[in-house]
């Protein structure tokens, strides 16, 4: 008797910056709604409440929600109002542009929400990858000849010796993609890992969102 692998343990990546701004909006949000739900006259308490149920899971889908779990078997991405499930042999690409999708071998594309492009980020570390290649010139003009220090490491002003980090600087967000990709390169054509691609709507976001919009239209219509 046979028994199956155990399923590797997802690595989770999310945005903290999301979360961190979905959960003030959603203090703010909550205090104000259930304010004017309380204390509002007339029909002040029925837009506030349909406002809460519209805007609520709006606010959770594009901050809270959006996650991308990846373990040796496949990727599995939380949009905002879907989840797809892609083994890691119908993945074809990993592209990060001005947003960081995945490619599968049918054609469809998908964008990862949960790990957006920091432009900043990239900045940032072009920035840094070019202070350690100016040091480390300067350290290996002035110990040229004199053989004191080896390759990887510069002096550190003090006497000693302190490590070079090896090859650019990278951003966060293409820290992860990297690690996606070794994943895609690793687990690609294992067997465990060949499947098809299911695609499933949060109709927990989208039917609180659609009643709280038709019971705005409605208030809205009866004046």
């Amino acid at each position: 008797m046979t028994t199956a692998p155990p399923e590797s343990r997802d690595r989770i990546y999310r945005s903290p910056m999301a979360l961190i701004g979905g959960s003030l909006v959603l203090v703010i949000i909550g205090w104000l709604g259930i304010d004017a739900v309380v204390s509002g006259t007339g029909r002040t308490p029925w837009l506030a409440l349909a406002t809460l149920i519209l805007v609520v899971p709006l606010v959770v889908a594009f901050t809270l929600r959006p996650a991308v779990f990846a373990n040796h078997d496949r990727l599995r991405i939380r949009n905002p109002f879907r989840v797809i499930v892609v083994p890691w042999g119908e993945v074809e690409m990993l592209r990060s542009g001005y947003s960081n999708e995945v490619f599968v071998t049918s054609g469809a594309k998908y964008q990862l929400w949960a790990i957006p492009v920091s432009l900043r980020g990239r900045k940032k570390a072009a920035r840094q990858t070019a202070q350690q290649n100016a040091r480390q010139s300067s350290g290996r003009g002035s110990t040229r000849g004199l053989g004191l220090f080896g390759g990887g490491m510069q002096p550190d002003g003090f006497g000693g010796r302190t490590p070079v980090p090896e090859g650019p600087t990278r951003a966060e967000t293409d820290k992860i993609i990297d690690e996606l990709r070794e994943l895609l390169e690793a687990r690609g054509k294992a067997q465990t890992s060949q499947g098809e691609v299911t695609v499933r709507w949060a109709y927990e976001i989208v039917g609180p969102a659609v009643a709280g919009a038709v019971l705005l239209t409605i208030l809205a219509a009866l004046g």
